[in-house]
């Protein structure tokens, strides 16, 4: 399968937008780590229409007239990546959770670490608010797109938090 993919700019950075036939696959930092999101072939598509949406939405978040996004999902992973993910979806605008209540809410309350490296495979970053996850002790961990892009989504929902 070939992935469509199109880049737009954001208060935090490039964002390289990834869609399969069947939905958003991946969002992707400027400095990602390699290999952070597998993905096969990719084809520059501005006009592919999940991708189109994508953009949209993320404009509107960014202006701050959205706080859900309603796009098709395609986000390949494990069993327990997708378990994880899907309790990043859950997580209200404004809020955050920590990796232990993350364990534990899907559970598998022994398995904090496991739940970071889930967190850190998110191939779908700010539409599946991998920002909103914290450390046990409140203050701000490991990010994809760096700690100060997870410091700006977060002062952009309205939290203020320690590095």
């Amino acid at each position: 399968m070939t992935y469509a993919f199109t880049t737009m700019p954001s208060p935090v950075g490039t964002l390289t937008l990834v869609a399969s036939d069947n939905g958003l696959a991946a969002i992707l930092w400027e400095d990602d780590r390699p290999g952070r999101v597998t993905l096969g072939a990719m084809e520059e598509r501005p006009d592919h229409p999940v991708l189109m949406e994508t953009e949209a939405q993320l404009r509107d978040y960014f202006a701050g007239t959205r706080t859900r996004f309603d796009l098709p999902l395609d986000a390949m992973g494990t069993d327990f990546q997708k378990r994880v993910w899907e309790q990043l979806l859950a997580i209200p605008f404004g809020e955050t959770r920590t990796y232990g209540e993350i364990a534990r809410a899907i559970g598998s309350p022994n398995a904090v670490r496991a739940v970071g490296g889930a967190n850190g495979r998110n191939p779908l970053s700010i539409v599946a608010p991998c920002h909103r996850v914290i450390g046990g002790n409140g203050t701000l961990t490991g990010f994809a797109g760096g700690l100060e892009a997870k410091r700006y989504l977060l002062a952009h929902e309205g939290l203020e938090l320690a590095l």
